[in-house]
């Protein structure tokens, strides 16, 4: 029977100060930009010696492995491609788990398969080495001003050593639950992301069918959603399910429901009349009711959007 590996203890004094960063591309590189200043220093890898000589030249050390990173750095941020980059620079030769200390917090930003992270964090218990996923949501303008979103799932311990490096470049930082739930909470906001893309998209088919300037319209859409909050601004439930009628928010979300029921028809009849097909129209009136948590169940069902048009 083989004997169960004990992971060192980690003595916290013996930790690295200084913060590491690898993988300097187009998020990475205005992400660490923010770590410059911090206390302990900044150690830097990217594959392109181009992107760490930038960094260099700031005061940055450049490290020429993960590992070189690993041995200066307490707390590390991996923003590289895929699940096969991370898993290189976690367990490939030179890589982060040959060179650090017990205690270290590992991050892991990029987006990747949700049960990643929680098996590279098994892994790493043999070192006393604590790795959480921590994808960001903002995109390069939230990278560039220091401001992004950031979706940690680690352990209360591990969460509390690497929030403060997470702040210099995160205006909000959540704590999602345990390695894995980071990425979950990442793919339900990128899921309701690229649906409204998809959205969007169909908006512009119908305006512009109908003689609408679209970049007039995207100005609009931009600037009501900056005041009402977009689709987050529904966003206030601890869950999803159908609410009691005597809930506060009832009468809020049931008004929205029949307002959004009666434009999506309104939208429904003008597409008909210009031959313009709503498939997310459609099936945004038919699941509207239940998403917004206020389907009755002794009301009648919605109709077919296709069979309102005249």
């Amino acid at each position: 029977m083989t004997a169960a590996v004990t992971a060192p203890e980690p003595d916290l004094a013996s930790v690295p100060a200084g913060v590491g960063f690898i993988g300097l591309g187009q998020m990475g590189a205005p992400m660490a930009k923010h770590l410059l200043g911090w206390p302990g220093g900044l150690t830097v890898y990217d594959v392109r010696d181009d992107a760490s000589a930038r960094f260099a030249e700031k005061g940055a050390q450049v490290a020429t492995s993960p590992g070189g990173v690993a041995a200066a750095s307490g707390v590390i941020s991996v923003m590289v491609r895929d699940d096969a980059q991370v898993e290189k620079v976690m367990c490939g030769d030179g890589g982060l788990l040959t060179a650090a200390a017990p205690g270290t917090v590992i991050a892991i930003h990029s987006t990747i398969s949700d049960e990643t992270v929680p098996r590279l964090a098994k892994l790493a218990q043999a070192h006393g080495v604590h790795v959480a996923d921590a994808p960001v949501s903002g995109g390069f303008m939230g990278a560039h001003q220091g401001s992004l979103a950031v979706m940690v799932g680690a352990s209360d311990e591990a969460f509390g050593r690497c929030k403060d490096a997470f702040e210099p470049w995160a205006g909000l930082v959540m704590h999602a639950g345990p390695p894995g739930a980071g990425t979950r909470a990442k793919l339900a906001r990128n899921l309701l992301h690229f649906i409204s893309f998809a959205a969007a998209g169909e908006a512009l088919r119908l305006a512009e069918a109908a003689g609408i300037d679209l970049k007039e319209l995207g100005n609009v859409v931009r600037h009501t959603d900056a005041i009402t909050g977009g689709a987050g601004s529904i966003m206030l439930r601890d869950t999803a399910a159908r609410m009691s009628p005597d809930d506060g928010l009832y009468g809020i979300f049931a008004h929205a429901r029949d307002l959004g029921e009666k434009d999506l028809a309104l939208a429904a009849e003008l597409a008909s009349k210009l031959g313009v097909d709503l498939p997310l129209g459609h099936a945004a009136r038919d699941h509207l009711a239940a998403a917004l948590g206020v389907a009755d169940v002794t009301e009648p069902a919605v109709g077919d959007m296709r069979g309102s048009t005249a």
